[in-house]
């Protein structure tokens, strides 16, 4: 994959801290002081080239950041406040560390617009959860690109994950990776109440410019695969399509019942493989579709009781297929094999895990039919957000159909014309703490 000639920009980190170490002087008992310089940490986007609707149930999945992502210019409060305010959406987050409030707790979220400080009462309730003593706080500003923070790129994770970062910086804990990994799950799992695995905060976390992310996220391994260095692989890009459809996953059962459908269907498995499940056992979180084999899924799948659950089964095992199809054939390089790949994930997201809504599915159908374009997904649980396509740079420029795909899109979706957009984006480093906050 090409990739990224550098994210973030030195000048927009330097005008994210001015900003920070404004907001921080201008509070009382924020503690900056004169001569304070504010950290910034960096929690990139991801795309999921193939492994769709599989990491929460054990599944292997594949995942790469891109050079776009949350910005978080911080410094620490020592009275432990947590004041944080977003450049993308208004209202101002402000808790005390030692005691984040309950996501349903009477006024919780008041004056936040699509209550993004959920992630930042989350992160401090995950620390607390893992019995870490947060005596400092963070005051400070979050920033994601306009076009980009819309959803669907796991922009969520990666505010949870800049704010774990920060307040992580702030208190002088030193996490390892699976540490925060497993910190954002439960930010995710537990204080949002949405049932999706780790594919998110892993790709965050670990992606590595030009390599694709490969998680099992049965038992939480990943690795990192580089193409030879002599394949056509630095042609390609990513091309990110955003369709304006613009839902939480939170605000709906859909996401949730769909995995709940996974797990019914992986129960009835285990019970015609005579090993039938029982309640509270493993991590009492239920039986999951990566407990089954492929071969008994083969000889018990057409038993499934219900058409949905046979559905279900059909994408987990078929997209576990294209996983290792894809990653052998990025290991040697064939970026034109793995397109098709990423194609057959998207339709079997559509067939077999029955989402997508019809505006999403006509930006995909558009973008298929571009030259250029290799193969293309949903990205974003296909409820809302993207299309990712995979983009040969040798057959035409990504820059030069970008507006060609959006005016075809809105032709037929006027009423996303004012936030549909299509950008290229390449592959990144995961996140990390640029500088750390200095003071006196």
């Amino acid at each position: 994959m090409a990739a990224a000639g550098g994210w973030p920009g030195a000048g927009e980190v330097a005008a994210l801290r001015a900003e920070a170490e404004a907001l921080a002087g201008a509070g009382a008992g924020a503690g900056a002081g004169a001569g304070a310089r504010a950290g910034c940490a960096a929690a990139p986007f991801r795309v999921c080239p193939l492994g769709a609707h599989v990491d929460h149930q054990g599944g292997l999945t594949t995942a790469a950041a891109v050079d776009a992502g949350i910005l978080l210019a911080f410094l620490p409060d020592a009275g432990g406040r947590v004041r944080l305010r977003s450049r993308n959406y208004a209202g101002e987050c402000a808790f005390h560390a030692g005691a984040p409030p309950g996501r349903d707790d009477p006024g919780t979220g008041a004056g936040e617009e699509a209550l993004w400080g959920h992630y930042a009462r989350g992160a401090a309730y995950a620390l607390r959860r893992k019995g870490f003593a947060l005596e400092r706080g963070v005051v400070g500003v979050l920033a994601a690109p306009d076009c980009m923070g819309a959803g669907g790129l796991s922009s969520s994770a990666a505010v949870g994950l800049a704010v774990l970062l920060a307040l992580e910086a702030a208190n002088g804990l030193k996490m390892s990776h699976e540490e925060n990994i497993e910190l954002d799950r439960l930010i995710e799992n537990e204080y949002l109440g949405l049932r999706n695995g780790i594919l998110d905060q892993t790709a965050i976390l670990l992606s590595r410019r030009g390599q694709l992310t490969v998680i099992d996220c049965a038992g939480g391994r990943h690795r990192t695969v580089a193409a030879p260095a002599a394949s056509a692989g630095a042609r390609f890009v990513w091309v990110l399509a955003y369709s304006g459809v613009k839902k939480a996953l939170t605000s709906s059962s859909l996401f949730n019942d769909r995995v709940q459908e996974c797990q019914d269907a992986a129960r009835e498995l285990l019970a015609a493989c005579g090993r039938p499940w029982k309640e509270g056992a493993g991590d009492g979180g239920g039986p999951i579709l990566g407990m089954v084999t492929e071969a008994e899924w083969r000889e018990h799948g057409a038993a499934l009781t219900r058409r949905e659950l046979r559905l279900r089964a059909e994408h987990f095992f078929t997209e576990q297929a294209r996983v290792r199809a894809g990653v052998e054939a990025f290991e040697r390089g064939d970026m034109a094999a793995l397109g098709p790949l990423m194609t057959e994930s998207g339709e079997s997201s559509i067939r077999n895990f029955e989402v997508g809504a019809e505006a999403m599915a006509r930006l995909r159908a558009i973008l298929l039919a571009t030259e250029g374009v290799t193969g293309c997904r949903f990205s974003g649980a296909g409820f809302r957000g993207f299309c990712v396509a995979l983009f040969d740079t040798a057959a035409a420029s990504p820059e030069e159909i970008a507006p060609a795909v959006l005016a075809k899109y809105v032709a037929e979706f006027p009423e996303y014309a004012r936030v549909a957009h299509v950008t290229v984006a390449h592959s990144s480093n995961g996140a990390r703490v640029l500088a750390e906050a200095v003071v006196p």
